[in-house]
């Protein structure tokens, strides 16, 4: 009896301790999550008090993503709200832009960090910015969606669609303009997994939506979270009287030529029921190391046709004229000249490139005569094709550098870009440059605001405790910065310098080797020459800037 007693006293003695653990652990929490709310009800509190919205003429934006660039739908107007790197309170929300009332901008959703990076809330209220008064709303209505970021949001006729978003979910929920009411929508047949960052547009006809690709994140296994990128399209389409709708989710398989799978680009609506996909990036993960292969390519979905292809920028095609004329009469003055002289068989050699990219050369004699009727073809011909083609590989050219989590919106046929971010290594590179693109010339990037590098900062990993303890004051490391910031110096030094007069594209091509060269020395021999190439031309671009 007295071991049995003794075995149960030390059993009682474990729930104790583990209850008492437990209590901490809670109460830990507890506190915690008031100190939060109490910072995000002080946040609440500086937005009651700030209904209206003050108009006054400021420089551009700071370096920021994540943000909401939209479009007055009355002015020649883009607005932007929020995002990362913003003293704002809250990025990765959603905007969508009515007319009604003169013009109103909602937001909903977003999330908020605390200063020190180490809690963070995800909202769930909904926003009016009347674009008229210049006041902000907020519209308390229940059956609202859980807090997220990272969701989609986007008009079908009187109607917000909410879809997705972090914690990865597939719900999706609509907020009616008229009543200013939440409902929860049941579609049926089998939708997108769950996921957050996807492409959502509206169907011309406004009676569905589109949903393609996304992120989402799943346990690999203990502490593990392995990322998943996702290129699959579902249409959400409506039918039946507002009050009897059904809603139903489809699988679509698109055509064409595909983007290559992504996370993080920047989506736009365009005309002609055409969407716009912009950039992005796509992770190499493994075990010990996370990489990013950027790209700043553009591409087009047809809605209608159900159908993708990539953009082909045409060039400018003054400057192409200017080049075929100044061609053209050289071509008249070396043919008059040489009229007189009888001219012999001719050998022809042509270039065809098959559908697999296979080149095949012919070569074929003809007599003069016929030489020269084929002559005069080929030139017609060249004008048109070869022309063009060396007057636009001859031009400068001008895009956006590759980045992810950019703002993109359309306006009057115009697609605008602005900010974002790159990385290099383990540095983050947040962009503040503003881009326009002619959706029916299709011509060239007009650069709008153009990045300082001076006002841009390499954004380090966090440093770990250890290291902060260390930075106790001594000076020891003050010396080692100086040595550090020396040496940089010393590095910059060594770096092809620009001359005067340069062009960025003459740069580029002068020091290309070089930079090439230091890209492959920081990102070691095993990194993609792809990816060497994308970060030799940043770093080039960047230094090149800072010299100017």
């Amino acid at each position: 009896m007295g071991k049995k007693g003794k075995k149960e006293k030390k059993l009682k003695g474990a729930e104790k301790t583990a209850a008492k653990m437990e209590k901490k652990v809670s109460k830990r929490s507890k506190r915690e999550e008031e100190d939060l709310e109490a910072l995000i009800a002080e946040f609440q509190c500086l937005d009651a008090k700030k209904t209206q919205v003050l108009e006054t003429a400021c420089p551009p934006p700071s370096p920021r993503l994540n943000a909401s660039l939209c479009a007055h739908p009355e002015k020649d107007e883009l607005i932007l709200f929020g995002g990362e790197f913003f003293n704002g309170k809250r990025c990765a929300q959603q905007a969508v832009v009515v007319p009604q009332g003169g013009g109103q901008m909602w937001i909903f959703g977003g999330e908020f960090a605390s200063p020190d990076g180490e809690q963070f809330y995800h909202y769930k209220d909904l926003w009016v910015l009347h674009l008229g008064t210049r006041t902000w709303e907020q519209i308390k209505a229940p059956g609202a969606p859980s807090g997220r970021s990272g969701h989609r949001m986007v008009l079908s006729k009187r109607q917000l669609l909410v879809f997705g978003g972090f914690h990865e979910s597939n719900d999706i929920h609509a907020f009616n303009l008229e009543t200013f009411t939440w409902s929860r929508l049941q579609p049926t047949g089998t939708g997108p997994c769950p996921r957050s960052a996807c492409h959502m547009t509206p169907t011309p006809d406004g009676n569905g939506v589109i949903i393609y690709g996304g992120y989402s994140k799943t346990r690999a296994k203990k502490d593990v979270d392995k990322g998943t990128i996702h290129s699959d399209m579902f249409l959400l389409r409506r039918e039946g009287k507002e009050e009897q709708e059904k809603w139903t989710w489809t699988r679509v398989n698109p055509s064409g030529v595909k983007p290559p799978p992504r996370s993080g680009f920047s989506l736009a609506v365009g005309p002609g029921g055409r969407a716009l996909l912009f950039g992005g990036v796509c992770d190499e993960e493994d075990e010990e190391s996370l990489e990013g292969d950027f790209f700043n390519d553009l591409y087009f979905y047809d809605i209608n046709k159900k159908r993708w292809f990539p953009a082909q920028l045409k060039g400018n095609k003054s400057e192409k004229k200017k080049r075929r004329r100044g061609k053209k009469g050289e071509q008249t003055n070396e043919t008059e000249g040489e009229k007189e002289e009888p001219q012999g068989p001719t050998e022809i050699i042509k270039e065809i490139m098959a559908e697999d990219g296979t080149v095949m050369t012919i070569k074929e004699v003809i007599p003069a005569a016929q030489a020269e009727e084929d002559s005069e073809e080929e030139e017609e011909e060249e004008e048109e094709d070869g022309e063009e083609e060396e007057a636009a590989a001859m031009a400068p050219l001008v895009e956006p550098c590759p980045r992810s989590s950019a703002m993109a919106m359309v306006k009057h046929s115009k697609l605008y870009l602005y900010g974002g971010m790159f990385e290099v290594g383990d540095r983050q590179f947040t962009l503040s440059d503003l881009y326009s693109l002619d959706l029916h010339k299709m011509d060239q990037w007009d650069v709008l605001v153009e990045m300082d590098p001076k006002t841009q900062e390499w954004l380090e990993e966090s440093e770990s405790e250890d290291e902060e303890e260390a930075k106790g004051g001594d000076d020891e490391e003050d010396d080692e910065e100086e040595e550090d910031s020396d040496e940089e110096s010393e590095e910059d030094a060594d770096h092809p310098p620009v001359k005067a007069g340069e062009a960025l594209a003459d740069y580029q091509t002068r020091t290309e080797k070089y930079w090439l060269g230091l890209a492959r020395a920081n990102l070691g021999p095993d990194a993609k020459e792809k990816k060497v190439q994308k970060v030799g031309h940043a770093m080039d671009k960047v230094f090149f800037e800072d010299q100017e």
